[in-house]
C-alpha cells in the first residue's frame, strides 16, 4: 500500500511537471497544467492513478496552507475595512445566485429540491484558485481584489449552514436547534481566535524566536495553522476558514513575514496536488458524449455567476468597472461545492448524469479562472467606457471639481503618497486636482477644502473633467495594477505632452508601464533598495554627489539592475580617518560682543585659526554656508567646523582683543 501511494505521488508530480513545462511554453498558467495532469492520470482519463483518496487528503492540506498565507497577507485591519463587502457583497452574491440558478433549474427539471440544491452548489466560488491568481499578480490589495476576498470569506462562512440544510432538501427535515447552536459555536470560536491574536500568539512566538531555532519556529507556525483549522472544523466551520483565521492571528505579530517565507514551499507543493485532484474528477467519456450539454452548462454558470456577483458588489465597490471585474473573477464553481455535492449525492438529491454534468462543468469553469481574470480588466473597461450602464450605476457622491485649470497636476489616488504630494503642491502654490474612488474620503477631504472629486480615472470622460488635455503632470498613486495600466494608456492617448509619473509595487511592472506611455515609474520595492544602499554608502562617507549619480544612473536605466558604477574606494580608509578628525562647535554671539556688526570676511577666521563658519542660527532659522559678506549680529549662534585644535584657537580668538585689532587691519 505504501509503495502504491509513493508510485502515485511520483506519477502525479512527474506528469504535473511535464504539463506545466509544456503549457508554460505557450504562456498558459501552471494552475491549468496541474488540472490537465489530473485529467490525464485520473480515473476519467488514462486511469494511471485509480485511488485518489490519498491525493485528495494532501490536496486539502494545500487549501489550508493557501488560506493561511492569505490570512497573513490580509491582516485584521484590512478585514475590518471590507466588512461591508463581506456582509453586503457576499450575502447578496450567495442569495442572488441561489435564486437565479433555482429558477432556471426548475424551468428545466421541474424538481424543486434538485433546483434549490443546484443553487447551493453554484453559489460558491473557488477561494483557492482566485486567491492564488490574485496573489501571483499582486492584486489582493487592489479594489477588485478586496471585493473578491470579501465575497469569498462570506461564501466560506456559508458552507456549513448550506450543508446543514441538505437534510431538509432530502425530506429528512432540519434540526433548527442544531443550526442555531452551530452558529453560536462559530461566533464563539471566531471571537476566541481573534482574542488569541492579541494576547496569546505574540507572546508565544516571541518566546519561540528567542530560542533562535528555525526548526522550532517552523513547527510552531504549522501547529498554529493546522491546529486552528482543526479547532474551527470541530465547531462547525470549514478547515479553510480556520486556516484563514490562523493567518489573521499571525498577521498581528511582528513575525508574519518570516512565517510566510517558511510556509511558502509547503503551500506551493500541496496546492499543486489540490489542482491535480480537481482534474481527476473529470470523466472524459461523459464529456465526449454530452459535450453540447456540458458547454451550455458552463456558459450558463459563467453568465449567471458573473451577473449575480457584479450586481451584489455594486453597493460596496468603488465603480461599475470594479464590480464587473469582481463578477467575472468569481464566475467559477468553488472547491467546497464538491464537498457539498458529495453530501447531496449521499442524501439522494443529485445522482447519475446530473452529478457528472455538475462535476464536468464545475471543473471546466475552475480551469478557465486564470483566463477569466485575464480578460476581466479589458472587458470591464469596455463595458463601462460608454453607454447607459456607466451613467446608471456609477453615482458620483461629489461633483467633479469644476474650476478651470491650466498646467495643473492630476493626482489619481489619495492614499499616503497622494496626500503627501497634495500637501507639498499646496504649500508651493502649484495647482492640482485629486481623483479618488473612496466616497467617504472624498466627502471628508472636500470639507477640508481639498480639490478632490469622486471618479474612476480609467474613464475618458472623468479624465476630461479633470482637465487632462491642459494638465502638465499626471501622478498615478493607486494600488490597482490593472487600473494603473489603463489610466496610463488612456492619459497618454488623450494628451501626448502630459508628463506621467506612476507609483507601482514591483520592478517587473516598469517596462510594461513605460511601453504604455509612463515617463517616470517609481517601484516601491526598488526605492526601498535605493534608500538602503544610499544610507550604507553615506555611512562610509562616499561623497553625496557620487551617491546621487549612482541613483540617477539606475533610474535612467529603467531600474533594470544595479549596474556597475565606479566608486572612489581606493582612499576610503583614508577618507574615513580624515572625516573622523573633523569636529563641530558652536559659539553664541552675546550682547556687546566685538563680533557683532562685522562681516565674516573682516574676521579672517580661517586664516588665523583654521576653523570655518559653516552655518549661522539666527532667530530660529539657519543660514547655511554663509558668504564672506554675511554680517554677524548679536544673538547669532555660529556653527564652526574644523580639527579640535582649530576649534580651540577659534574660541580663544573670539574672546581675545585680537578680534578688535583685526577688523581695523583688513
Amino acid at each position: 500500500m505504501e509503495l502504491e501511494f509513493l508510485k502515485a505521488l511520483v506519477l502525479v508530480f512527474g506528469v504535473s511537471a511535464l504539463m506545466v513545462f509544456l503549457l508554460h511554453r505557450i504562456r498558459i498558467p501552471p494552475l491549468v497544467g496541474f488540472i490537465v495532469a489530473g485529467v490525464l492520470i485520473g480515473p476519467g482519463g488514462f486511469g494511471i492513478v485509480q485511488d485518489t483518496h490519498a491525493i485528495e487528503l494532501l490536496a486539502e492540506v494545500g487549501v489550508i496552507l493557501l488560506l493561511f498565507t492569505v490570512g497573513i497577507e490580509f491582516s485584521l485591519r484590512n478585514l475590518m475595512r471590507i466588512k461591508r463587502t463581506v456582509l453586503l457583497g457576499g450575502g447578496g452574491q450567495v442569495l442572488l445566485t441561489i435564486l437565479a440558478v433555482t429558477g432556471l433549474s426548475y424551468f428545466l427539471t421541474r424538481d424543486v429540491r434538485l433546483s434549490l440544491f443546484l443553487g447551493f452548489l453554484t453559489a460558491l466560488s473557488s477561494t483557492a484558485i482566485v486567491l492564488k491568481v490574485l496573489l501571483e499578480a499582486g492584486e489582493t490589495d487592489a479594489p477588485h481584489g478586496k471585493q473578491m476576498v470579501g465575497v469569498l470569506i462570506f461564501q466560506d462562512l456559508c458552507v456549513v449552514p448550506l450543508m446543514l440544510l441538505v437534510p431538509a432538501l432530502s425530506g429528512e427535515g432540519v434540526d433548527l436547534a442544531a443550526l442555531v447552536l452551530t452558529f453560536a459555536k462559530a461566533l464563539g470560536i471566531i471571537a476566541l481566535v481573534l482574542l488569541a491574536s492579541r494576547w496569546v500568539v505574540p507572546v508565544f512566538l516571541h518566546n519561540v524566536v528567542h530560542t533562535r531555532s528555525r526548526e522550532l519556529f517552523l513547527i510552531s507556525v504549522i501547529v498554529i495553522c493546522l491546529g486552528t483549522a482543526l479547532l474551527t472544523s470541530r465547531f462547525g466551520l470549514s478547515l479553510a476558514l480556520g486556516a484563514f483565521l490562523a493567518g489573521l492571528v499571525i498577521s498581528e505579530s511582528e513575525y508574519s513575514y518570516e512565517a510566510t517565507a517558511e510556509i511558502l514551499p509547503f503551500k506551493d507543493s500541496f496546492m499543486g496536488l489540490f489542482f491535480v485532484s480537481i482534474g481527476m474528477l473529470i470523466d472524459m467519456g461523459f464529456i465526449a458524449k454530452q459535450w453540447p450539454l456540458v458547454l451550455v452548462a458552463v456558459l450558463a454558470i459563467l453568465v449567471v455567476k458573473a451577473l449575480a456577483a457584479t450586481l451584489s458588489v455594486i453597493p460596496t465597490a468603488s465603480s461599475l468597472r470594479v464590480s464587473i471585474h469582481t463578477g467575472v473573477g468569481l464566475a467559477q464553481i468553488g472547491e467546497f461545492s464538491f464537498i457539498l455535492a458529495a453530501v447531496g449525492r449521499s442524501a439522494g438529491i443529485v445522482e447519475g448524469g446530473m452529478y457528472q454534468l455538475f462535476l464536468s462543468s464545475a471543473v471546466i469553469t475552475m480551469a478557465l479562472t486564470p483566463l477569466l481574470l485575464k480578460v476581466a480588466p479589458p472587458l470591464s473597461v469596455r463595458l463601462t467606457r460608454k453607454g447607459p450602464l456607466s451613467r446608471f450605476f456609477d453615482r458620483p457622491t461629489e461633483r467633479p471639481f469644476s474650476k478651470v485649470l491650466l498646467n495643473h497636476v492630476i493626482i489619481a489616488g489619495f492614499g499616503l503618497n497622494g496626500r503627501n504630494l497634495a500637501g507639498t503642491l499646496s504649500e508651493t502654490g502649484i495647482p492640482y486636482v485629486v481623483l479618488e474612488l473612496n466616497s467617504d474620503t472624498v466627502r471628508r477631504e472636500r470639507q477640508k477644502g481639498q480639490p478632490i472629486s469622486f471618479g474612476d480615472a480609467t474613464s475618458r470622460e472623468v479624465l476630461h473633467k479633470m482637465g487632462v488635455k491642459t494638465a502638465k503632470v499626471l501622478v498615478v498613486a493607486i494600488s490597482d495594477p490593472v487600473a494603473t495600466r489603463k489610466i496610463v494608456a488612456l492619459a497618454r492617448k488623450e494628451n501626448p505632452n502630459l508628463h506621467i509619473i506612476v507609483r507601482t509595487r514591483y520592478v517587473l511592472e516598469v517596462e510594461d508601464l513605460r511601453s504604455l506611455g509612463a515617463d517616470e515609474i517609481i517601484p516601491e520595492e526598488f526605492e526601498t533598495s535605493v534608500e538602503i544602499f544610499s544610507r550604507v554608502l553615506h555611512h562610509y562617507n562616499v561623497p553625496l554627489n557620487v551617491i546621487n549619480d549612482r541613483i540617477e544612473a539606475i533610474r535612467q536605466n529603467s531600474y533594470r539592475a544595479l549596474r556597475a558604477h565606479e566608486l572612489p574606494h581606493k582612499t576610503m580608509a583614508e577618507r574615513e580617518d580624515i572625516m573622523s578628525q573633523l569636529q563641530t562647535e558652536s559659539y553664541l554671539v552675546k550682547d556687546g560682543s566685538p563680533l557683532a556688526g562685522h562681516s565674516l570676511r573682516e574676521l579672517h577666521l580661517r586664516g588665523r585659526t583654521g576653523a570655518t563658519v559653516i552655518a549661522i542660527e539666527r532667530e530660529g532659522k539657519a543660514i547655511h554656508n554663509p558668504s564672506g559678506e554675511t554680517t554677524i549680529k548679536e544673538g547669532d549662534i555660529l556653527l564652526l567646523m574644523g580639527a579640535r585644535e582649530d576649534l580651540s584657537r577659534a574660541l580663544e580668538y573670539f574672546e581675545s582683543d585680537a578680534v578688535i585689532i583685526s577688523r581695523y587691519h583688513v
